[in-house]
Order: structure tokens, then C-alpha cells, then sequence
């Protein structure tokens, strides 16, 4: 509790604030189907909402930097209040873009207004239990967020304004704080290439965790409005595939650090396409919910060990960069595949979601099997231990993660390109 006492107005303004972003994911992809949008505009609109936190993650340190911590938190916090509300005004879809990509840039932003200042709170010995309390957080409030759309239906202005007034409520901690804020943030750098050189399969994790776990946020939604048309039953579908994720992040992560963490990456590409099938395949039925929590369970730790595997192979001096470069894979893939996903749920139904999401496990399974008979210069015994930092959501918060402070040893041979 004393640890947590210096942090604390800013992990309950997180809490609140990602409560609020927890039912905006899951809202607008309802109130756009019910507005009668196209799955091709809602996944549209999907990828603007990436591709604005990918913009973001560039621009925003230097607008942290010349404004300060808190100053930003409320800037960034009144463009989501206002994004929210705005989108609850018009269901034109030029209007939608522009606001969901805006509302990109400002979480964006808001992650790394957070993580910068949990970092800059953090002593070498403490960054292991705040990371893990704000990945409770985190997962806690946006499931939270999930059930709150209940207070009204979709249709109507009232989850949109508890969703906004939760974000407005987020301002109160941080603004009333008496603790200093940090000193700016440094401007992201990615390695993109660099990353491809150390491990191709962190290079294919990443990317396949955003084609499919990104576009289950964007599209899973209007997949399950599909089958039901009860609202409570949408949003169980959305937190039952987060809590499957959740509980087993790191026991996945347990089993990582003891075995060829390439080969992990093989089992859950494999376990995705085969809970993918499932739940295509369970709709209507009576196991189709179990099927979903399966599938959370297969897909969500995907992120979290394709970041594992690179750290493997990263001299401490790269991994901010290598991580940097994993989370933004991850966005970019995240960013396309609505683009491809939403004609195709409108041209072959709703299944064609899951049913494409088998095909991709299915390409990229087979890649990162090819990558297994290549020799690895890290050995089981030599990698880093997983750790507790499963939910990075901006590029700062690899400055704070346990491994950046130790320099792991590498074999001699380490300069030959790992699979």
C-alpha cells in the first residue's frame, strides 16, 4: 500500500477513464450497425480509430513534453469526452472517421501520459508489482466497461453520456493531485527491420495478434449482434473473450519461460485457428459461449509473448525499440485487417469473421512452424523470464519494464539473425 500510495490518484483517474474507453470499444460498432452502416464503414471506421493511436504514438511525446503531464491528461481526456459525444450526435460516416481516428490519437496519448508517470514513480525493485497492478487495472475496468453499456440501449444517448462522464470523472484524480509530474517523455523510435533480424517469429506474433485480436475488438461486437439481438448478451460475449485472455495471460506466460517460447507461439497460432473454427461453427448452440472464452483464452496472450520472444534476443539498450516496433506491428495490424474483414462479414454473414480468422492463424502457423528448424541462439535456460509486463499499451511503457534494467547475457554466436 505504501508502494501504491504515490500512484494512487492516477491509477483510480486510469480505472476510470479506461472504464469509459472499455464501453466505446464494444458502443460504437453497435450503434453503427443498428444506424445501419455497413461492416465495410464499421470496419473503416476500425482502422481509423488504429491508425490514429499509431500517429499518436509519434506526436504525442512531443506535445507531453511541451505542456506537462497533467495538462495533457486533461487535453487528451476532453478530445475522447468530446469524440464520444460527438459520435453520439451523427451516424454520417465522413464524421465517424475523423472522430474515431481523433479518439485513437487522444488514448494514445493518455497511455503514454500514464505510463511515463507510473515509470517515473517506479523504483527498479517496485516496477514488477505496479505493472502488474495496472495490468489488474486495465483488465478489470475495460470488462467493467463492457457490462455498464446496459444502463441503456445502444439506440439511445444514455451509454454514451456515462461513457463520457466517466472520462470527464478521470480528470478529477490527476487534477487534484499534489504530486510532481515526471519529466517528458522521449520520442518513439521503432526498428521494424531490426526487429524482422532478431526474430522473425516476434515479427509474425505481433503482426498476427493485431489481424486477429484487433479486429476482434473492431468487428466481434457486430459478429455477436448477428445472433442476438438482446444487448446484455453482446457485451457477455465481448467480457466473457477478455476474461478467457485474462486468465490465462500468465499461466501462458509460466509455460513460456520453460519451453521454446517459439514454440508457444506455434501452439496458440494453432489453438486460435481451432477456437476460430469453434465458435464459427457454435453459433446458436448452447457451447457457443464456452467456445468464446476459448477463443479469448487462444488469441489475447498472442501480444504478450510475441513481446516475450523479442526481449529474448534484445540487448537491453534495444528493447524499448524492438518493443516499440512489436506494439506497433500489432496496431498496424489492427489498422488493415477491418479494411479486408468488414465487405467480407458483409458478402459471406457474420461467420466469415472467425472463418477468416482461421485462414490467417492457418498462414501464419505454418510460417512460424518453418521458423522452428532454424537453430535459436537463445537458449530455454537463458530466456527472459516473462514477467509481468503483458499489457504495454504505449511505446513509454518498455522504459518501465523489469528486463530494460538488466543486460541479459547472450551466447557468443548471438550476432547470427535468430528465427
Amino acid at each position: 500500500m505504501k508502494l501504491l500510495a504515490g500512484v494512487i490518484s492516477l491509477l483510480l483517474s486510469t480505472a476510470l477513464l479506461l472504464t469509459g474507453h472499455g464501453m466505446q470499444l464494444t458502443l460504437l460498432p453497435l450503434r453503427a450497425a443498428g444506424a445501419g452502416l455497413s461492416e465495410l464503414v464499421i470496419g473503416i471506421s476500425a482502422s481509423a480509430y488504429f491508425f490514429g493511436f499509431v500517429v499518436g504514438c509519434f506526436g504525442n511525446p512531443r506535445l507531453v513534453a511541451r505542456i506537462g503531464h497533467i495538462r495533457a491528461f486533461a487535453v487528451y481526456s476532453a478530445l475522447m469526452v468530446s469524440g464520444i459525444l460527438c459520435l453520439d450526435l451523427t451516424n454520417h460516416w465522413a464524421a465517424w472517421l475523423a472522430l474515431r481516428f481523433m479518439t485513437g490519437a487522444s488514448i494514445s496519448g493518455l497511455y503514454t501520459v500514464i505510463e511515463s508517470w507510473l515509470n517515473s514513480q517506479a523504483r527498479p525493485e517496485s516496477r514488477g508489482r505496479i505493472l502488474a497492478t495496472y495490468t489488474f487495472i486495465t483488465l478489470t475496468a475495460m470488462t467493467a466497461g463492457q457490462f455498464l453499456i446496459n444502463v441503456g440501449p445502444v439506440s439511445s444517448s444514455v451509454p454514451f453520456t456515462v461513457a463520457a462522464l466517466c472520462m470527464a470523472l478521470a480528470i478529477l484524480p490527476v487534477g487534484l493531485t499534489r504530486r510532481i509530474a515526471p519529466e517528458p517523455v522521449e520520442s518513439t523510435q521503432t526498428g521494424f527491420k531490426l526487429l524482422l533480424q532478431r526474430s522473425r517469429s516476434a515479427f509474425a506474433g505481433a503482426l498476427l495478434s493485431g489481424l486477429v485480436t484487433g479486429s476482434f475488438w473492431s468487428l466481434g461486437a457486430v459478429f455477436a449482434r448477428r445472433y442476438s439481438e438482446s444487448q446484455f448478451d453482446i457485451t457477455l460475449f465481448m467480457s466473457i473473450a477478455i476474461a478467457g485472455g485474462a486468465l490465462v495471460q500468465y499461466p501462458i506466460g509460466w509455460l513460456s519461460d520453460r519451453v521454446d517460447r517459439r514454440r508457444v507461439l506455434v501452439l496458440l497460432a494453432v489453438a486460435t485457428l481451432l477456437s476460430s473454427v469453434g465458435v464459427a461453427l457454435s453459433a446458436g448452440t448452447p457451447w457457443f459461449l464456452p467456445v468464446v472464452g476459448l477463443f479469448g483464452a487462444c488469441a489475447m496472450p498472442l501480444y504478450a509473448i510475441a513481446l516475450a520472444t523479442a526481449a529474448d534476443v534484445a540487448e537491453s539498450h534495444e528493447f524499448v525499440t524492438l518493443g516499440t516496433s512489436v506494439l506497433m506491428l500489432n496496431a498496424l495490424g489492427a489498422a488493415v485487417a477491418p479494411l479486408f474483414l468488414g465487405p467480407l462479414m458483409t458478402q459471406l454473414g457474420a461467420t466469415a469473421l472467425f472463418w477468416a480468422f482461421a485462414a490467417i492463424c492457418a498462414l501464419f502457423g505454418m510460417y512460424l512452424l518453418l521458423q522452428l528448424r532454424a537453430p535459436r541462439d537463445v537458449p530455454v535456460a537463458a530466456q527472459t523470464p516473462f514477467g509481468v509486463a503483458a499489457n504495454d499499451a504505449a511505446p513509454v511503457a518498455f522504459e518501465m519494464d523489469p528486463r530494460t534494467q538488466v543486460d541479459t547475457e547472450k551466447p557468443d554466436n548471438a550476432a547470427t539473425p535468430p528465427a
